[in-house]
């Protein structure tokens, strides 16, 4: 039996918003650790959450992942629809990094980034 993931509850989430099924699978099958991707978690998530809000106040940003390498995060994009990586830290206007349609888009580029990070 997996261990369900401590994600945001839905008190947390912005509303109207709900995680994609497809994320969520992910999750329950355990596939967190996509080297250099992590899926964020529990405190590290909220943390992240909350500074993302204040740091990016114009956006509204649902983070669900991080670059261990660096300072990108991927994240929902309520206002303009997929999935942003941002470089968090970055000056506002400036965080924007890359777009996806969609997380499974963005699924398929974090095991391409897996297979590219991997032992050489």
């Amino acid at each position: 039996m997996t261990e369900v993931a401590d994600l945001l509850s839905i008190d947390d989430l912005p509303n109207g918003f709900e995680y994609p099924a497809e994320f969520v699978r992910v999750v329950e099958l355990g596939l967190t650790d996509l080297e250099p991707w992590w899926i964020l978690e529990g405190d590290l998530l909220r943390r992240r959450t909350v500074g993302i809000r204040e740091r990016y106040p114009d956006r509204c940003l649902v983070p669900f992942a991080r670059r261990q390498d660096n300072d990108d995060v991927a994240c929902w994009d309520l206002d303009d629809g997929g999935v942003a990586i941002i470089h968090d830290m970055a000056s506002p206007g400036w965080e924007q990094r890359q777009r996806f349609v969609d997380f499974t888009a963005w699924l398929r580029q974090a095991f391409e980034d897996l297979i590219e990070f991997g032992p050489s």
